[in-house]
């Protein structure tokens, strides 16, 4: 294999060397939000995850790629983040289920990624200074501390756009089958108890196999409006996550307000935002998000502490919820608002990620509330 020497560079100047893997990033620079994952498995969940549109990752276990990839693991149609980095690329696979390596996976999907690099030290970085722009590629170091400095970041960008449907489709349980546009109008049976809107925003496909277990889910696009939603007649109306920063979608946050009294509504990480904001709610940026399979929160209404999967830049103001929404899950590294419930709408969210893939399942009896909340409003 022919080596390919390349350098990171970080907007404050920090340069790394390393060798460079995946797919040759446009132009021969890859920029973005460099951001770090404590996740120690499921890169290829982390890797196809829409919600990293806009952003490197950079993983903190250092040795990456040992298990291979396949196709049942993917989260997405395709990966959206704009890099990958690496203490330590596995050149071998060595899982049964695996049917590629991941350099060729990123190769397939055209996503640019970088080796060798010392990836503890750039952890600290980022926890230090928070998120940082950074570029990587075989260019000159200045040329790279440039497209570093004008990448936009991810803040006041619209990233849902890039990752959402298209056009409708329907998904059925129990094996999750894709189906484009099946139509909402025969007779239920058993198995599909529930109908659901779910709301692409970047949605992952083990939410889609999660909430299939409760019936017939329609995925919509982003921009799909409030009264389209009812026109479906839906049992309750799921808003996914996704990407980015929860002010840059503001037709999200008026279809979301239409909603709200007429339909049960379940957001997660960026749909708990954009819940948060139809309230009338704020979102702040933290400093360097929560990526990782391991964060504590505790249920407030239980006192149990759940080990929880996140993946998430921005966050609900907790002083902004006063008279609007009760707070009901909070993290217990740094008080972050992990769950709410708003007071006047059967409505209710959370921050982290339930369905995991990758992480525990600590969590996964909040889409049997879902169902609970759905049962207790239908008519």
């Amino acid at each position: 294999m022919t080596i390919r020497e390349g350098l990171l560079v970080l907007a404050d100047g920090s340069m790394f060397e390393g060798e460079l893997i995946g797919a040759a990033p446009l132009g021969g620079v890859a920029a973005g939000e460099a951001v770090f994952n404590t996740a120690l498995s499921g890169y290829q969940e982390i890797v196809t995850d829409p919600s990293y549109a806009g952003q490197i990752i950079t993983f903190t276990t250092p040795h990456i790629g040992n298990y291979g990839a396949n196709p049942t693991d993917f989260e997405a149609r395709r990966p959206f983040c704009r890099g990958v980095v690496v203490r330590e690329l596995s050149r071998r696979r060595s899982s049964w289920r695996a049917t590629e390596d991941l350099d060729s996976l990123l190769r397939r999907h055209g996503v640019p990624g970088i080796t060798g690099i010392d990836t503890r030290r750039l952890t600290r970085l980022i926890r230090d200074a928070g998120a940082l722009p950074a570029a990587f590629g075989e260019p000159d170091e200045a040329t790279l501390r440039a497209a570093a400095d004008t990448d936009p970041g991810t803040e006041g960008v619209d990233l849902v756009a890039e990752v959402t449907t298209p056009e409708p489709y329907t998904v059925t349980g129990p094996d999750c089958a894709f189906r484009a546009r099946r139509p909402f109008g025969s007779p239920r049976a058993d198995a599909d108890r529930f109908r659901v809107v779910a709301y692409d925003f970047g949605i992952k496909r083990t939410i889609l196999r999660q909430l299939a277990e409760l019936g017939r889910v329609e995925v919509v696009p982003a921009s799909t409006t409030a009264d389209d939603v009812v026109a479906r007649e839906p049992d309750g109306v799921f808003l996914s996550n996704g990407p980015g920063d929860p002010a840059a979608a503001p037709y999200a946050v008026e279809a979301i307000t239409g909603l709200l009294g007429r339909v049960p509504v379940f957001g997660i990480c960026l749909g708990h935002q954009l819940l948060a904001r139809a309230i009338g709610a704020d979102t702040v940026k933290l400093p360097f998000g929560h990526h990782g399979a391991n964060h504590p929160v505790r249920n407030l209404a239980t006192g149990q502490v759940e080990i929880t999967s996140q993946n998430h830049s921005f966050a609900v103001a907790v002083d902004s919820l006063a008279g609007r929404a009760e707070l009901t899950h909070v993290n217990l590294n740094d008080g972050v608002c992990e769950g709410l419930r708003v007071l006047d709408a059967p409505a209710f969210g959370v921050q982290y990620h339930p369905e995991a893939g990758p992480g525990p399942h600590d969590s996964r009896y909040l889409f049997g509330e879902f169902a609970q909340l759905m049962m207790a409003v239908a008519p």
